[in-house]
């Protein structure tokens, strides 16, 4: 046997519950609701002719499943899109739909009509309609642990991006460039205006410091441009969105709550749209 064969076998067994559900479903149904007359038979024997239907839908289901795989590993899938779901449901259909009229009339001994052969259709097109629907739900579950992969992976090259560039070095310059302060991007949880000063709010070890430099807001401002995470929330105060515990509403009146940290920051209307997007 070989490992093309092997590996038909295998997929086959992972929808073997679903083939035997499809079948036995065909099964009740004819069982209890009798579309076909079947009263000659006494209730043994009907079960054996009915069960016989319901085998007639599980053998077409495993075969037309088998040759469907075997052509996708012949060619490549691209190539035959449309066979599993569409030409592999027809077939299913017509060769049940087929083998129902012959079982039906040379075992069942039931006289083949048009309603009768109607009947025998729509029950025919239930399976191919159920095996369609679980492929898509199938691949829709496969998609999604593809994608669950790949957003763990981007979540750790984002992790490792983050790591190496919060620990990058930020100099702030004063104006007369006599009292300059070099922190890590990590460390600096806001910058806040104070007449011609700014106010640097770090941290240090597991505490918050304070360092008052002369310089204005804007001039501050274009020294963290090249650094996404600091935003504006308000006409005097910058802030890392990294220390931001949660955006707070009262009324019109909107403020940050930074993490570990006393002080709100007030959140004017012209950067709240801004700031949202950020966090």
């Amino acid at each position: 046997m070989n490992k093309k064969t092997d590996q038909i076998l295998k997929l086959l067994k992972e929808d073997k519950k679903l083939f035997l559900s499809i079948s036995f479903g065909v099964f009740l149904f004819i069982l209890f609701f009798q579309p076909f007359p079947l009263e000659r038979f006494d209730f043994n024997n009907r079960l054996l002719v009915v069960a016989g239907l319901g085998g007639i839908v599980l053998l077409f289901l495993v075969l037309v499943r088998a040759v469907s795989l075997r052509i996708m590993q012949s060619y490549n899938q691209s190539s035959v899109p449309f066979f599993p779901s569409y030409l592999g449901g027809f077939i299913i259909m017509a060769l049940s739909s087929v083998a129902f009229a012959f079982y039906l009339r040379y075992v069942g001994l039931v006289e083949i009509s048009f309603f009768v052969m109607s009947k025998v259709v729509l029950i025919c097109l239930v399976p191919p309609i159920v095996l369609g629907i679980f492929d898509d739900i199938k691949e829709l579950r496969q998609q999604n642990e593809l994608l669950l992969i790949e957003k763990e992976i981007i979540g750790k090259q984002v992790v490792k991006y983050e790591v190496g560039y919060l620990n990058q070095s930020i100099e702030f310059i004063s104006d007369n460039s006599a009292e300059n302060l070099s922190l890590h991007v990590a460390d600096v949880a806001f910058i806040k205006s104070a007449d011609n000063y700014v106010e640097i709010v770090y941290k240090e070890g597991e505490h918050f410091r304070k360092k008052l430099m002369r310089n204005t807001l804007r001039n501050i401002e274009h020294q963290v441009k090249p650094f996404p995470n600091f935003i504006r929330c308000h006409r005097i105060c910058i802030v890392n969105i990294h220390y931001i515990e949660k955006l707070n509403r009262q009324f019109n009146n909107h403020w940050l709550t930074i993490k570990n940290y006393q002080e709100q920051i007030p959140v004017s209307r012209q950067y709240l749209l801004k700031l949202k997007e950020a966090i």
